[in-house]
C-alpha cells in the first residue's frame, strides 16, 4: 500500500460549535457527527446536543438531553444515541442512562446504571452495550462490567474487571473487547485486560510498558499504539511530558521494542488522535511549552518515524474527536479557556 505525504495532509476550519465548551462527547451515526453536553466556560454541564453534517459542513441544533451533564459515556446502536453516566450539576457523577432516536428526535430515559459513574468505557455489539469501569461519587475506581440488553432495558453485571480503574480506552475486534489505561484516583494505570464476550472471561494481557496519564491509544492494522502522555512524577521525580510510542502486535500479542526513531517529534499529552488514510496522527494538547500546542505530526509505518505536518489552526488540548470517512474531526477543547472551534484534516484530494 502506498503511503500517502505528509505534505499532503491539510485542516480545514468548519463552521463553530453554538458555543464553547470542553469535556462534550461525539458519535457517528448515520454520516453524521453528533457532540453531547459538556462544560461551558462557567464550568456548568450543558444539556446541549447538535448534529454535524460533513456533506454541508453545518450545524444544527436537536432536542437537549433531558439532563445536563459532562464526560458521557456515548454509543451508537443503529439509529439511536446512547448516553450512559458522566457529571451532573454538583460535579458529581450520575447514574442516568438516556436515548435518543435519530428517527423520532425524541429522548428517552432508559434503566439507570447500578451505581452513578463517570469515566466508563463503553463498546456495543449486537444490540447489546458493555460498559466497563467508572468513578463513583466516592471517587473510588469501579471493576464493574455491566451489560445492557437493548431490547430488555435492564443492565446486568457480568464478571468484575481484574484492575479497578476509570477513563480506560476500550477497542472492540471480533467478540473481544481490549480495554487499556486509565486512571485509579489521579494515577495513571497500565493494566492492559481483555473481555471475551463468548466466554465471559477476562484475560490479562502483558502491561502497557510506560505508565502515564493523558496518553491516547489507538487501533490501526493489526497494531495497538500507545501514545505520548504525562509520566507522574514519583517520590523524587517530577512530572514529565513524552514523546514515548509503544506498539502492541495483535498477531503476536507482545509490545514491541520500540526505537527511539519512532517516538514523536514533540513531547505531548492531552492531544487529538487519529488513524487516516493508514497514517496515525497526532495533533495539539499540552507539552512543556507555557502555552497550549498547535503542532500536528503523522506517523509513516514504513520508515518507523514522525513527520510534520501543517500546525492546527486553533492550539487546543482537551479536545473532542472523532474519525470519519478517512477525516480526522477535532471538537471544542481548551485554549485560555473552552473553545468552540471546529476543525478537519484530511488527504487533498488530488
Amino acid at each position: 500500500m502506498e503511503v500517502p505525504c505528509a505534505k499532503d495532509f491539510h485542516w480545514q476550519t468548519l463552521a463553530p460549535l453554538s458555543s464553547p465548551r470542553v469535556y462534550c462527547s461525539l458519535a457517528e451515526a448515520g454520516g453524521q457527527i453528533f457532540t453531547i453536553g459538556g462544560c461551558d466556560d462557567a464550568g456548568n454541564p450543558m444539556n446541549t446536543f447538535e448534529v454535524l453534517s460533513p456533506e454541508t459542513n453545518q450545524w444544527s441544533s436537536l432536542a437537549p438531553m433531558p439532563s445536563a451533564r459532562a464526560g458521557v459515556s456515548v454509543v451508537a446502536l443503529g439509529k439511536r444515541i446512547m448516553v450512559v453516566g458522566g457529571v451532573g450539576e454538583n460535579q458529581t457523577p450520575l447514574k442516568v442512562v438516556e436515548v435518543y432516536n435519530i428517527d423520532e428526535g425524541k429522548w428517552k430515559k432508559k434503566s439507570s446504571l447500578r451505581e452513578p459513574s463517570m469515566g466508563i468505557s463503553i463498546t456495543a455489539r449486537d444490540c447489546r452495550v458493555y460498559a466497563a469501569g467508572g468513578m463513583g461519587s466516592d471517587l473510588r475506581p469501579h471493576c464493574f462490567l455491566q451489560q445492557y440488553d437493548m431490547l430488555k432495558d435492564i443492565w446486568v453485571y457480568l464478571a468484575p474487571m481484574p484492575t479497578p480503574r476509570y477513563g480506560a480506552t476500550s477497542f472492540l475486534r471480533g467478540s473481544k473487547i481490549y480495554v487499556l489505561g486509565g486512571r485509579q484516583s489521579k494515577y495513571a494505570v497500565n493494566a492492559f485486560e481483555v473481555f471475551d464476550i463468548e466466554t465471559r472471561s477476562w484475560t490479562k494481557f502483558p502491561s502497557i510498558p510506560n505508565k502515564r496519564a493523558y496518553s491516547r491509544f489507538l487501533l490501526s492494522e493489526g497494531s495497538l499504539y500507545s501514545l505520548g502522555g504525562l509520566r507522574q512524577g514519583g517520590t523524587y521525580r517530577r512530572p514529565k511530558f513524552t514523546k514515548t510510542v509503544d506498539i502492541f502486535d495483535m498477531e503476536q500479542g507482545g509490545w514491541m521494542k520500540t526505537e527511539r526513531s519512532g517516538c514523536l517529534k514533540k513531547r505531548r499529552a492531552d492531544f487529538v488522535a487519529g488513524s487516516i488514510n493508514g497514517r496515525i496522527v497526532v495533533a495539539g494538547g499540552l507539552g512543556n511549552q507555557p502555552e497550549v500546542l498547535e503542532t500536528a505530526e503523522l506517523y509513516h509505518p514504513v520508515k518507523n518515524r514522525w513527520e510534520s505536518i501543517d500546525p492546527m489552526p486553533t492550539p487546543r488540548c482537551t479536545c473532542a474527536s472523532i474519525v470519519l470517512k478517512n477525516r480526522l474531526y477535532a471538537i471544542g477543547g481548551v485554549n485560555h479557556g473552552p473553545s468552540s472551534a471546529v476543525e478537519m484534516l484530511s488527504l487533498e484530494e488530488t
